[in-house]
């Protein structure tokens, strides 16, 4: 079998009959790329802590923390640096080895960078990887978290350049990419994807991942969110995604993007252990794990690693991360658990 080749020249036509292919055609050809390029049995974790929640002055359709919509939930300021270096402790002895913290903003203001590098510096030196999603960043700040020691910024495109007007009218795509670019040029690794089942069409998921595919350089991190509807927001009553569509996302996001993780994002709370085997199989490699995602919902953790411990699978080890005790402490939870009362919960 030939070796899957980075591509930066998808067309619509190319990415559209992947698509088309029959399920199990498609699925096993997303395996096998996926095999070429990654443990199979092999899953990264990472927890996401929400270190500064509402009243976001953008008005992303999909989003509770929109200043724009009327939902449940406060305004919260700035967490202090202690606070989220324990919430990082807590997920590295859960198993995580990327700390990603995210903060309701339209981009950071200059008066929160040295709470903001200081967080970095503290979770780096648990012996985690870095993650942080805070909105816009322009050159200068890019330049200065790389220096903190962030390893991932986290922007994500959303949706087709031709849907995204539907979604955000508060910044451009042109500004999403261009932050892109500042992450790169600062040398930090980005991690970008999307939301499907916002009310788009299928041709805009072919949109969405051909722009990332298409990057100069592909994202090491490609999350795949499903939407979670809230109350509240313009999006809380639009069609659900049917779920086939969704693994063809992933199994087709792996294809396209060969060497990045595919992680399964929000929405995961929707899909039962079945699905989630099958985002597995199509090549999804990473999870977010923990009880918030950001502010929506996420498995259970102990429920996590007993679906990657039924399917033989293990969570990824960091090559500059030696944690056995993480890891024994993982199995011991896992065989503990009554299996009776995980088991069917799908």
């Amino acid at each position: 079998m030939e070796h899957a080749i980075v591509r930066h020249d998808w067309t619509h036509q190319q990415v559209k009959a992947l698509f088309d292919m029959p399920f199990n055609d498609l699925l096993f050809k997303a395996a096998s790329v996926h095999r070429e390029n990654f443990n199979p049995n092999e899953v990264q974790i990472s927890t996401l802590l929400s270190i500064k929640t509402g009243a976001c002055p953008e008005d992303c359709k999909y989003c509770p923390q929109s200043g724009h919509y009327k939902t449940d939930f406060e305004r919260e300021r700035l967490m202090e640096v202690e606070k989220v270096v324990e919430q990082a402790r807590a997920a590295k002895e859960k198993g995580a080895t990327r700390f990603c913290m995210g903060a309701a903003w339209s981009d950071p203001k200059d008066r929160d960078m040295p709470y903001i590098e200081k967080m970095v510096q503290e979770v780096k030196e648990l012996g985690l990887e870095t993650c942080m999603t805070l909105g816009m960043l322009d050159n200068q700040k890019a330049h200065a978290l790389k220096e903190a020691g962030l390893d991932y910024y986290n922007h994500n495109l959303d949706t087709s350049p031709e849907y995204y007007q539907q979604i955000i009218t508060t910044r451009t795509y042109q500004d999403r990419l261009n932050t892109i670019d500042n992450v790169r040029d600062a040398g930090m690794k980005v991690c970008s994807g999307g939301i499907v089942g916002m009310g788009e069409q299928a041709a805009d998921r072919y949109g969405l991942l051909m722009q990332l595919a298409n990057l100069d350089q592909q994202p090491e991190s490609v999350p795949i969110n499903m939407l979670v509807k809230v109350k509240g927001t313009p999006l809380e009553d639009v069609d659900d995604l049917d779920h086939f569509e969704f693994i063809r996302t992933i199994a087709v996001a792996r294809i396209m993007m060969p060497k990045s993780y595919v992680r399964l994002s929000a929405g995961r709370t929707a899909m039962n252990e079945q699905m989630q085997s099958m985002c597995f199989f199509a090549g999804a490699n990473s999870i977010f794990y923990g009880d918030k995602l950001l502010t929506t919902e996420n498995p259970e953790a102990d429920a996590d690693m007993m679906l990657i411990k039924k399917l033989g699978m293990n969570p990824e080890k960091r090559e500059d991360y030696s944690d056995e005790a993480v890891a024994a402490s993982l199995s011991s939870k896992v065989a503990d658990k009554a299996t009776s009362e995980l088991f069917y919960e799908a």
